[in-house]
């Protein structure tokens, strides 16, 4: 009988494992955990439920509400008006059947809802077809790639480092596992865009995409067509999109995308410490076998009734092992509700509207900032809404002094990247108050 009979590894392959991480046993992975914990935890005496929740409510106070800041800051997670129909419409009890709606017949408001979503997001990419969303934008972007490997049975990826930093280390991770090589492509340090020589000169054969983003973790719009001259007809194009964006930016499906997928978050979603959101992910019609997640379509019932259900979800609980495209095991289906409430209630010209103002807005701060001198804009490639800015004086600190003034202020890049010391990502839309830009803008001025 073995030590440990739920692991389904032999010995040999146990022993193996053991060897590549540096251990001699199981046990020994557990040698971190002390015996006994010595330590205060200071827990209150107990309570009545009246006095407790009282308690609990000063706590929360505590915190810093981000409805009561004025946010400088994106990188990924954005702040923007949601109008208060979107919780309210979400909460009805149409929408309130199971996340997974596995029996259609009880399940056709949520089922037409994802239908459409998918619908919205098809038309919002420029792509054919549309799943009923992944995790996140990161794990989406991670899913894109894998899905490349299965069309053209290429095993390498090229990544744009002006992608996401944490986008480009869950590529890596999903990756690892298949054996799927992932190099990153330099970008041009006075555009802020792809370095396309250095892009082409990583090429082979053996390159199944190229991952761009659209704008790019810098804020800076990326030429799609430039990208996909540069790359072979059989190398697959995956944009990673901001949809805010994609309301008055070209389509990334006109310009040649193959997959297009990104964080749906701006979508009526607030932002909750980077979460919930949800992942969407669109491609071309061809690739639909391919695709990962679930895919609703409309059909009709017996009595010629206009009707939707899931039609493919190529995942392991529903189809041979082999022939799975992931082991996603859900999607985000209420954050969806309120992605697809909210586009429906702005519409297209509503979004628009809403992408014009935030390209606005970040315009005018950047030509304030070209004008003073211990603050500089770093790139000249074109932005949408965020722009990064280098400091002379130390950010972190900076911060510090905007949050006294209830400013949320630039996303520090020292962070993600050792060569960008002092390096500010500042992000405005919608919601940025012409007030506080001014405010904000007399605060960078007094650093000088």
């Amino acid at each position: 009988m073995p030590e440990f009979p739920y692991l389904p590894q032999t010995e040999v392959e146990i022993e193996e494992m053991l060897r590549a991480i540096g251990v001699k046993s199981i046990a020994e992975l557990f040698t971190d955990i002390p015996e006994k914990f010595d330590v205060d935890l200071s827990i209150p005496a107990s309570a009545d439920e009246f006095t407790v929740l009282r308690d609990l409510k000063e706590l929360s106070l505590r915190n810093t509400n981000l409805n009561d800041l004025s946010v400088f800051r994106g990188g990924g997670i954005y702040k923007h008006f949601i109008p208060s129909a979107v919780q309210r419409i979400a909460g009805r009890g149409e929408f309130l059947t199971a996340y997974t709606p596995y029996q259609a017949e009880i399940s056709q408001g949520t089922l037409q809802m994802l239908f459409e979503y998918q619908t919205m997001i098809s038309e919002l990419t420029g792509m054919e077809v549309s799943n009923s969303s992944m995790y996140d934008g990161a794990s989406a972007c991670a899913e894109a790639a894998l899905m490349s490997v299965r069309i053209n049975g290429k095993t390498k990826i090229l990544i744009s480092q002006a992608v996401h930093p944490e986008y480009i280390d869950t590529v890596k991770t999903y990756c690892f596992g298949g054996n799927i090589q992932v190099d990153e492509v330099n970008f041009d340090r006075k555009s802020g865009q792809i370095d396309l020589s250095d892009l082409k000169s990583k090429l082979s054969d053996d390159v199944s995409a190229v991952i761009v983003g659209y704008p790019n973790f810098f804020g800076v719009i990326e030429d799609l067509r430039e990208v996909r001259k540069a790359i072979p007809e059989n190398v697959m194009m995956i944009v990673s999109a901001n949809p805010t964006a994609l309301a008055i930016l070209r389509a990334p499906g006109k310009l040649g995308a193959d997959i297009v997928v990104g964080e749906g978050q701006p979508l009526g979603n607030p932002p909750y410490l980077g979460g919930p959101g949800f992942g969407f992910f669109a491609s071309k019609e061809a690739y639909i076998r391919k695709m990962p997640g679930r895919i609703i379509g409309e059909t009709k019932d017996g009595e010629g009734r206009t009707g939707y259900v899931m039609v493919l979800q190529t995942r392991e609980q529903h189809i041979r092992r082999n022939k799975a495209t992931s082991n996603i095991c859900s999607n985000q289906a209420f954050n969806v509700l309120l992605a697809s409430i909210y586009m429906s209630l702005v519409g297209p010209k509503g979004l628009q509207e809403i992408a014009r103002r935030s390209y606005d807005k970040a315009h005018y701060l950047a030509k304030r900032i070209e004008k003073m001198d211990k603050v500089r804009p770093v790139f000249t490639g074109p932005f949408f809404s965020e722009f990064v800015v280098e400091f002379k004086k130390d950010l972190s600190s900076l911060n510090s002094k905007l949050l006294k003034d209830k400013i949320l202020g630039p996303l520090d890049l020292g962070e993600f990247r050792d060569d960008m010391k002092n390096h500010g990502l500042i992000c405005l839309t919608e919601a940025n108050r012409n007030e506080e830009i001014e405010f904000f803008a007399g605060r960078l001025e007094e650093l000088e």
